[in-house]
């Protein structure tokens, strides 16, 4: 079995994974913009052919060592070169990476260069020459950190440029990205349904082309005229033609079967016009069609079938005086759609995901990408009455209005807070976490936990004391909200802030209506679906962050039982971790269903990792089932609970020792069973230290993030005693 790289842009990496398990690899694992795979010559070869989401197809050949120049250029020039470049061969490098020896690619490239030459130089002198321009081969060396990892790019163009984009209208959306949005939208279900596809604002009809691919069974690769291996030494060019033969055909079947529609729209003559010429060059000229016209003046070329997908790249902006005016065009987006295409599906696929709301769909999925550097979103709407929204006008009662009162404890803030994302926002970068907590009443006049979810902030104002006036807490609140946005470098529509106000003669947190506005965020490796607006609670508890992960490093092959399991995150974690089972409970329906889509959102095979509706007094109080013994258990009760649905009231203080030992009694002899709660005053009863070998570990699940408040938790270890 050969290894192999194949990269992909950023946020691609689960969908890429699953589409090379479809051309014969074995997945080793996931990296950042790439997947790492096993697989034959002939795999590789069928990826550079069809994969609509690759960039690149890197042959591996050697890791290494790259903690100095020359352990690097030994290491490179023990390459057996001479299977894979002739002597008079022409080849280039591309070097990605630096570290401590190599601190530019321009340094790294020349002693890979070196390298190569000098392994293949003949006494003569004979050598194969640098063409960066049209190379035979290409030596693709990526470093991180001591170690540089070389092989043959078998693409050499990206994977992306298919051959049928030769000019562009402004902005363009690369091709596998857009297929990517196509794969996330649903659109290969769709099309084998029946359904048509329209992009009301095509551009140079990218997204219309790949779906008519995509449809018509078309490799992707199948336009391009040269790959990286034609000229590589360890070529096998029967493979290929077979490959080759086989696309063809399936092909010409694909066309000959099409009962599908393709159709683009854009106001711009311009962009319409090299999308047509695109559209030939792709060989789908009699099948896709592009016209002149704007969103406002929309209608279906024919008559609509009862189902389709409209997929669309719309303007976002980039500046904020730009994205003030999306409102309308979105807004027109909406109604178009929702006159002209009922019981059809809408993506829209954008860098404004605050503006989305001006649709007047609520959104059922949404996808975090990157259009090249720039975060966006794929925001995903069902045409019908069910999801129609109307928009919550600034005039409703309640609402408070951001404003400055005192300028100089403003700036005080906004001092703060920049500080500390610069320190916190760098820490969590490299913990490789998109959440976490930047301000937690860090100033006595701004009583705020402020916390950071991706591009979103959420903003929770702690109840004041008796001593403050109200009227004064409010305007301090009303001046945190003028300052965040600003000191954060977000948009308000970015921000959302559960406020605590008087209604009825007490205090509670406002109702935020059902928004659905969910999202995915990282944590760890982990995608972790959340929802800022719609609960008192976001879906993801960021202080218990240093548990789950503890939890990931220490699952593999174990089975797992998580009680009270909330969304299902800490599962998401032991899954992703390797555990070979897990069995999730809770009361809720809200968050079984929460926690299947977290487990579902990672690939995680609900066959193996079960979620349950179920009370979990009840559960442990019941007689164990042989099969309902686990190696790791995770137990994060509330503190309080007397829920409709329980038997009884759940009091931690009360009855934590009762809960332990009958979570003891599901633990396997070596098994361990974490304890946590958020209890400020909870004591853990000492008794059972006759019982079970406990250890306190709350010091070590308090992050960086959460220092200024480390008694937001505490946290023990359990195990049996040794016999």
């Amino acid at each position: 079995m050969l290894m192999f790289f194949v990269t992909c842009p950023k946020g691609l990496e689960y969908l890429l994974a699953d589409e090379l398990k479809g051309f014969g690899f074995e997945p080793v694992r996931n990296a950042p913009a790439g997947v790492w795979v096993q697989g034959t010559l002939e795999a590789g070869y069928r990826a550079c052919l069809w994969s609509r989401l690759a960039n690149r197809v890197i042959l591996h050949l050697a890791e290494v060592n790259a903690t100095s120049g020359d352990l690097l250029y030994d290491g490179v020039s023990a390459i057996p070169w001479r299977n894979h470049l002739a002597l008079e061969g022409r080849f280039k490098v591309a070097f990605v990476g630096q570290n401590d020896a190599i601190r530019n690619t321009q340094y790294g490239a020349q002693r890979v260069k070196d390298a190569v030459v000098d392994s293949l130089r003949t006494l003569d002198g004979a050598r194969p020459s640098i063409d960066t321009v049209a190379p035979d081969l290409i030596v693709s060396a990526r470093l991180h950190r001591g170690i540089l990892q070389v092989g043959i790019d078998l693409s050499g163009d990206s994977l992306h440029r298919r051959g049928y984009r030769t000019e562009q209208g402004a902005a363009p959306l690369k091709e596998n990205l857009a297929a990517a949005l196509l794969i996330r939208a649903g659109w290969p279900e769709l099309s084998i349904k029946g359904g048509n596809f329209i992009d009301p604002m095509c551009g140079s009809g990218t997204l219309v082309i790949e779906a008519a691919l995509m449809a018509m069974d078309q490799a992707p690769g199948l336009l391009r005229e040269q790959f990286g291996f034609n000229r590589w030494l360890g070529h096998d060019p029967d493979i290929w033609a077979n490959l080759l033969q086989e696309a063809t055909a399936r092909a010409v079947a694909g066309k000959a079967a099409n009962r599908l529609s393709f159709t683009g729209f854009d106001q711009d003559r311009a962009v319409v016009t090299t999308g047509e010429r695109n559209i030939e060059r792709a060989g789908l000229k009699e099948f896709a069609t592009l016209q002149c016209r704007s969103i406002q003046k929309f209608s279906p070329a024919e008559p609509a079938s009862e189902t389709g997908l409209v997929l669309t790249n719309p303007p976002y902006g980039e500046r904020l005086s730009e994205r003030k005016a999306l409102g309308p065009l979105y807004q027109s987006l909406g109604e178009a759609m929702k006159q002209a295409l009922p019981g059809w599906r809408l993506g829209v696929f954008t860098g404004a995901p605050e503006v989305g709301h001006a649709i007047g769909l609520r959104s059922y999925k949404q996808y975090k990408l990157f259009n090249g550097k720039l975060p966006a979103q794929l925001l995903l709407f069902n045409i019908d009455k069910v999801s129609e929204t109307v928009a919550r006008e600034r005039t409703d009662t309640g609402e408070l209005f951001p404003k400055i009162s005192h300028p100089e404890r403003a700036a005080m803030l906004r001092n703060r807070l920049r500080k500390n994302r610069k320190q916190i926002g760098q820490w969590a970068r490299k913990q490789g976490i998109e959440c976490y907590r930047l301000y937690d009443a860090d100033m006595p006049e701004y009583a705020l936990a402020i916390d950071i979810y991706g591009s979103r902030v959420h903003v929770q104002e702690y109840a004041p004391p008796k001593s403050i006036d109200a009227r004064i807490a409010r305007e301090r609140l009303a001046e945190a909200l003028a300052v965040i946005p600003e000191a954060l470098d977000i948009e308000p529509a970015q921000m959302v802030c559960k406020q605590r106000q008087r209604q009825a003669g007490t205090q509670q947190y406002e109702k935020h209506g059902d928004t659905s506005e969910f999202f995915t965020v990282l944590e760890y490796g982990c995608q972790l679906k959340v929802n800022l607006r719609d609960y008192l609670d976001t879906g993801l508890f960021l202080d218990h962050r240093p548990v789950r992960h503890w939890i990931q490093q220490h699952a593999d092959e174990k089975r797992f039982l998580n009680l009270f399991c909330y969304t299902g995150v800490a599962t998401v974690h032991a899954a992703v971790g390797g555990a070979a089972s897990s069995l999730s409970l809770d009361m809720s329906n809200t968050y079984v269903n929460w926690a299947r889509e977290n487990l579902a959102l990672n690939h995680l095979p609900a066959s193996r990792h079960v979620v349950r509706q179920a009370d979990c007094l009840e559960w442990l109080a019941a007689k164990a089932d042989p099969a309902d013994h686990f190696d790791l258990i995770f137990m994060d009760p509330p503190t309080f609970s007397n829920s409709a649905k329980m038997e009884g009231v759940l009091d931690i203080q009360r009855d934590h020792t009762l809960l332990i030992k009958q979570a003891m009694a599901r633990l396997t002899q070596d098994g361990l069973l974490i304890f946590s709660n958020n209890f400020r005053r909870f004591k853990l009863d000492s008794a059972l230290d006759s019982s079970f070998d406990i250890k306190e570990v709350t010091a070590s699940t308090i992050d960086k993030d959460f220092q200024r408040n480390a008694r937001i938790h505490r946290c023990w270890h359990i195990r049996h005693k040794i016999q």
